[in-house]
């Protein structure tokens, strides 16, 4: 049984208008981004227990805090921001989340990502570390302009720094977006390390985010494929309908149940059930 949740934060900055839209369409879960127009890593402890608290009353349980650890400059200066990490790691461990979302450090424009492959790998394990000892998977995601952006540079990271602790999160858009045809270019390689999908399609020849299914994110032969291998995790609503930013997206609710829709008719099309 594959399990929806997603991003919240893209259907309102309200809690309870998050929560509603989400109890609405029968997703039992949600990835914690923002609330309140704050990022979740900037919540005080007491505004974390408000959201936990709010959401059990929901019957809406946390199933990844979506960081924006690691999307920064590799360049950057490491201390403070494994600081941030371990607030993250904080959150998911108040709000009983088992993942948390990151990312591989964005690269200098116009720089070879290989020069900086090393200092990327290094943050990475330390990364890892510090979550194996906490009980917490990251997710890295292999979103635009990081090191990891292109699935040969994803499975480097995740071969490379060798973690349980340190899986995948398959985010097509992000791909079709770096010229990568997402199935036939990447799925073979990553699938050993895929435990978390965001559900997001991009056309190629804009590099506009639509509803799933109607990009060129080859969803179909992505989930048949998942289905085939035995997949049983995540499936996460990001759908960035109304606007896509570098560090977040927005749908609003009307936009965000149009995609949640667009995904269950994907699922319902190849005859796979959801909770």
């Amino acid at each position: 049984m594959w399990t929806l949740t997603g991003f919240a934060d893209e259907i309102s900055p309200e809690l309870d208008e998050q929560l509603n839209t989400l109890a609405e369409e029968s997703i039992s879960y949600m990835e914690l981004r923002s609330v309140w127009n704050t990022n979740v890593l900037d919540l005080t402890d007491g505004e974390l227990d408000r959201v936990k608290s709010a959401a059990a009353l929901r019957g809406i349980g946390m199933s990844s805090i979506g960081s924006p650890i690691g999307k920064v400059p590799v360049t950057d200066p490491f201390g403070p921001h494994l600081e941030r990490f371990r607030r993250a790691l904080y959150a998911a461990d108040v709000l009983e989340a088992p993942y948390v979302r990151v990312f591989s450090f964005f690269i200098p424009e116009g720089q070879d990502p290989d020069q900086y492959r090393e200092e990327v790998l290094d943050r990475m394990g330390i990364l890892a570390g510090e979550a194996e000892d906490s009980g917490v998977t990251l997710l890295h995601e292999n979103e635009k302009e990081i090191y990891g952006d292109v699935p040969s540079r994803c499975v480097d990271i995740l071969a490379g720094v060798e973690s349980p602790a340190l899986r995948a999160a398959w985010d097509a858009a992000n791909f079709v977006q770096c010229g990568i045809s997402p199935y036939k270019e990447g799925y073979a390689s990553l699938r050993p390390y895929i435990e978390y999908v965001h559900v997001k399609d991009a056309l190629s020849d804009s590099n506009r985010v639509v509803p799933a299914g109607e990009g060129d994110g080859q969803l179909p032969e992505t989930l048949s494929a998942l289905r085939a291998s035995d997949f049983d995790g995540f499936f996460s609503l990001e759908p960035h309908l109304a606007s896509s930013g570098k560090y977040s997206g927005f749908s609003g609710p009307e936009l965000f149940r149009k995609a949640a829709g667009a995904f269950k008719e994907v699922l319902r099309k190849q005859e796979i059930e959801w909770a």
